[in-house]
Parts: C-alpha cells; structure tokens; sequence
C-alpha cells in the first residue's frame, strides 16, 4: 500500500505559465484561487463498487544492477456470495488509484525511486535548453535488452511475461507513456497486443468550468476506468488547472499543447511561432505531461485537399496549424521542427501521439485523400521518432462507416509499421447528437477488435457543449463495454473471465453478485429495483422481464434438477431419454406420421 502522501508544492510560477497574461475576472465561479481550490469531497471507492476492495499484489523485481525492488499492482477485488470453491472474489484491472487521500495533498511519488537510479548525476532531466541530461525513454531501454521496473509493473497488470513487453516496446508496437517528471503515474501501456485502453478527454473552456471541476473529472474518470486523461483546457489557468491535475493523476496525462501556445498569442493563429510552441513544450515537459498530440503531419499541399469536403476541417489543432500555413504560405512549423521535438522528447520520456488533423468529420469525408495523405505522412514521422528512441502512436478518425473501417487499420498498420493506433470512436453514423457516445462505441469496438490499442472516448455532449462528470461517466462506460467487447475478440488473457462470473451469478440468481460484477453496479441494482426492490427480490429466481412463469434460466434449472432427479446425470442424457420415450410411443401408434383425432387419445 502507499505508505506516505507528501504536500503537493505548487508556487506562483507552476500555477502561471510566466508566457499566459492573467486573466482577471474571467474565472469560473468555483475557482477563486488557483494556488488554493476548494475542492469537493472525492465519490468512494465503495459506493461505486460495492462489496469491492482496493488491493495491491506484490510483485519481486531486481533492477540490472541488482537492486531489489517490490513493485505493488492495484487491483479491484469484487468479493462473491458463489459457494464454488475458488470463486469467492474476482480480481479485475484497476484505475482507480490510491485511497484516503486529498487532491490538495497530491500522490505519492511511487516512482520517483526508480527515475532517480536512473538519472545518475542528472538530478532532474531536461533543461531550459530541453536537450540536456541522460536518454530516458523506454524504448531506448527495451532496445539496449534492459527491462525497466515500468515494464515489470506493466507485464504483471497485463498478465505478460517481461520480456514479451520489452520486445513489443522495442518494435515500436506498444508504448508506456511515462515522463520522468510525473513519478505518480501508475504504469500502463498502449499496444494491440495488450488491453484495449480508453483515453478520458477533460478540460475548461473561456465558457465553463474550473480547477475543482477539472480534477473531480480527472478522479471520476480514474474511478470509472479510464486508462490515460487528456487536459484540453483553453479557458482560464491553463498552467495552473494541468498542474493540480498532474499531481493528482495516476494516469497518464496527455495535452495537445498548440492549445496553450495559442492562448499566449491570445488566440491568433497566425501570430503563433515555433519558438513559442518550443517554449510551451518545454513548459509542459517540466511539469510531467505523458504525451502529446501534436499535428505535425498536417503538411501545406495537404490542405487543399479538404475544399471540397462536406465538413472540410474538423480538428481544433489541425485547423490552428492549416491557418498558419496558409497565411505564412509555408510548411507547418511543426513538421519543420520535428528533430527539435524528438529532443525534447527524448529526454523527458514523452510520447508523441501524432494528430490527425486532417480526419473526416463527418461520415461523407471518411476514407478521402486528405485523410490518407496525413496518415502515410504519420508513417514517416514515425519512423523518424523511433530512430531517436521516441515513443509513438498514431491518431485516427473520427467519422467512418462501418464498411470502411477495415480499411484504415490495414492502412494504418501498413503506413505507420504497426505503432500502435489510436481512435476517437469512429462514430459510424452522424444522425444522433445527444447519443454519439454510442455511435461511436460501435467503431469502436469494431476496429479494437481490428488491432487499434486506444481508444478516445466520446460523451454524450459531443458537438453539444463541454461534458459534465455524468456525461464523462456515460462516455466511460460505453468505451469500457467497447474495450472489453474488443478484448473478448482478440482473446486477450483472462478478459472472458469476467463475463463467464457475471454469467454464472445470473444463471444461479445471485442477484446482489450480478449487480457488484457489473460495470456499473449503482445502474444494475437501481434498475432491478424498479420493479422489485424487496430484500426477498434479491433471491427470487425471476425478474420483472419474465415473471416466474417464464423465465428460461429457471426453466434450465428445473430441467437439471429433473435430471439428476431421474438418473440421467446430465442435460444430454436426459434429453436423450426423453427422445428414446417418444421414440417408443411413435412406434406404440403405428409408425404412422399422421393420424385422426380420434386414435390419438393419451398419445395426444
């Protein structure tokens, strides 16, 4: 377990980006201090997840220079009322992060051992220079033969052997993103031979929102299960909002940082420098963001492709970047710079997520040049990074049918050597606003199943407004269903494990272990009791749907019970028996397949 929680230091300079004016009265109304929110009482642990506990297995790991080190895995145990030995809990992958703690206090640095032992006489990487300090990056490692603690942490959550993890680092088909300066990251990696994870978007906006909201965002979507978070803030406090969230994450935290770099212009697109984008990632590297999305694919001779699209542009960052190349009618600076970017890189251990900026936004656009012209050209800036040790995936659409989804994992594995991909959805129809969480679930699951190892969720609000925590909750969920459908097709270890202990308890009518086995297990229970909310419904062997007359697993039990009540051992042998007996009365009235009424009788 965490043995300690250190006071989270935050002065003036991390809670302002020194580049980013302040911002006076524009603040959300629940921030009044971004050095001091007032943070709301954190949902718990076991009102989500009854009958659940928090536990950590201990894993033995010695480092290459024989350090002993014990690496703790959390996990979620849902303890079980089954009576079948072995089955009394279930342990599942968890998100969730430490217990008992306060957001104003931050997380325990649990690896920040490791980093250190790492860093050798270079007490923090990086540098205002951004290029300073020792190669950190875990491909780097895997590539040298060196299995670090984060791939044991890894290995152990996934159920892999080590070394299959260093060797899909090394290949550039999976990534652990894990800056060197965020040590309260839980470990994870995003690859399609592991887990289907789940990327949570949160963020403020100049409309809405707060530090408080943003971080009770961050601990709902931990708390749900999403794998990595995403901050797009673009309202007030950027520096400050990013910072409390950093401190507060055991996930790994992603930006697409042209959003900060265009606040410092004050939102003018074509005021914006590469030295400015420079200085924000740098910035953004000190404070210990996981990975980047960064649109550097978005090329000049690209952007005319979009002018006859339905919804031409739909990306904020690919749009900022199309804009400042048209107007200074040059490359993008970002593609430009890109050797700059991979130092940076380099030495903090960010991964690149590199944009689509150019993918459809609407179910018309999907599978046009211009979205493919981008992604071959993510395949060269791929290549580019992992031959400096940079960890890469690749982002994808957006807004494809669902006959044209095989076609971008195959282009995509092709184009860009099997990196890993990374999806928003795709929405598979455009005619649900309110609902697309669930147009998009449905792409998703599709193309998880197809080898795309993350997944960017979609709420409800999509095209709408800014999410709010139920919105985020129900944008989870619906991506945890599709993440796991497409865990079950890939038949990823242990990932059936779970349907098969929800599927007994339902079989058994252990109601109260089908509600605490669900993903949701508030929704499940409130559900069920709608209709029976009585102590005495928990144990009927019916619900409402069927009634007691009809329900068919009842009717399955009754059968067994028949079977073993008349010796026939099974359901088969039963049926069998029951066959042979008509068989013997078919023959009783003359083998005859039709016969009067009359000469029926009993038979009848």
């Amino acid at each position: 377990m965490v043995a300690s929680i250190p006071k989270l230091d935050i002065d003036v300079a991390s809670a302002m980006s020194p580049n980013v004016k302040p911002q006076g009265s524009g603040m959300s109304k629940n921030t009044k201090d971004p050095l001091n929110p007032e943070f709301r009482d954190k949902l718990q642990f076991e009102e989500a997840f009854p009958k659940s506990e928090k536990i950590y297995k201990k894993v033995e790991f010695t480092t290459p220079e024989g350090v002993e080190r014990t690496l703790e895995i959390p996990y979620r145990r849902i303890h079980l009322e089954d009576e079948d030995p072995g089955c009394e809990y279930l342990d599942l992958y968890d998100t969730s992060g430490p217990l008992g703690w306060s957001p104003r206090d931050g997380l325990a640095k649990i690896r920040k051992e490791w980093t250190d032992a790492r860093l050798g006489d270079f007490p923090k990487a990086g540098g205002e220079d951004g290029k300073s300090g020792p190669v950190m990056t875990q491909m780097y490692y895997a590539k040298n033969g060196i299995i670090t603690e984060e791939m044991a942490y890894v290995a152990a959550r996934e159920g892999f052997d080590t070394e299959f993890v260093r060797s899909e680092l090394a290949r550039g088909r999976a990534i652990i993103p894990s800056n060197v300066n965020h040590p309260e990251l839980e470990p994870m990696i995003i690859g399609r031979m592991f887990k289907v994870k789940i990327n949570s978007n949160i963020g403020n906006s100049a409309v809405t929102s707060s530090i408080e909201e943003e971080v009770e965002k961050l601990q709902w979507s931990a708390l749900w299960g999403a794998d990595t978070m995403m901050d797009l803030s673009t309202g007030n406090h950027i520096h400050a909002t990013r910072e409390w969230i950093i401190r507060n994450s055991v996930l790994p935290v992603g930006t697409v940082p042209i959003y900060q770099a265009l606040e410092k212009v004050d939102g003018i697109a074509e005021n914006l420098t590469w030295e400015i984008f420079r200085e924000t990632l740098i910035e953004q590297a000190e404070q210990g963001v996981d990975y980047w999305t960064i649109h550097a694919a978005v090329l000049l001779r690209f952007v005319p492709l979009t002018a006859k699209r339905l919804t031409g542009i739909v990306s904020r960052g690919g749009s900022i970047h199309a804009k400042i190349c048209l107007h200074t009618h040059s490359e993008n600076f970002a593609y430009e710079h890109w050797d700059d970017i991979l130092d940076i890189c380099n030495k903090y251990d960010i991964s690149l997520s590199i944009g689509d900026g150019l993918r459809p936004g609407s179910i018309r656009d999907a599978n046009d040049e211009a979205q493919f012209s981008e992604l071959k050209a993510q395949g060269d800036l791929t290549k580019r990074a992992w031959e400096r040790d940079v960890q890469v995936m690749n982002e994808g659409p957006g807004h494809v049918p669902l006959d044209k989804i095989p076609e971008n994992m195959r282009n995509q594995l092709d184009w860009c050597h099997e990196a890993p991909f990374y999806t928003l959805g795709p929405l598979t129809t455009d005619i649900a606003p309110g609902y697309d969480h669930i147009t998009s679930a449905i792409g998703a699951a599709n193309i998880g199943a197809m080898g795309t190892a993350m997944l960017c969720y979609v709420t409800p609000k999509e095209h709408l407004g800014l999410p709010n925590r139920d919105d985020v909750k129900a944008g989870i969920i619906a991506y945890r269903i599709a993440a796991h459908a497409a865990d079950l097709a890939k038949h990823h270890p242990h990932a059936q494990d779970w349907d098969d202990a929800l599927s007994k308890a339902r079989f058994e009518f252990r109601w109260n272990d089908q509600f605490n086995l669900a993903l949701d297990p508030t929704t499940a229970r409130g559900f069920h009791d709608e209709t029976i909310p009585t102590d005495a419904g928990k144990s009927a062997h019916f619900c409402s749907m069927c009634g007691p007359k009809f329900c068919s697993m009842s009717i399955t039990e009754d059968i067994r019970e028949y079977a073993a009540k008349n010796g026939y051992g099974t359901i088969d042998s039963a049926v069998e028996a029951g066959m042979q007996e008509m068989s013997e009365k078919f023959k009783e009235v003359g083998s005859e397949v039709y016969l009067p009424a009359s000469e029926l009788g009993a038979s009848a």
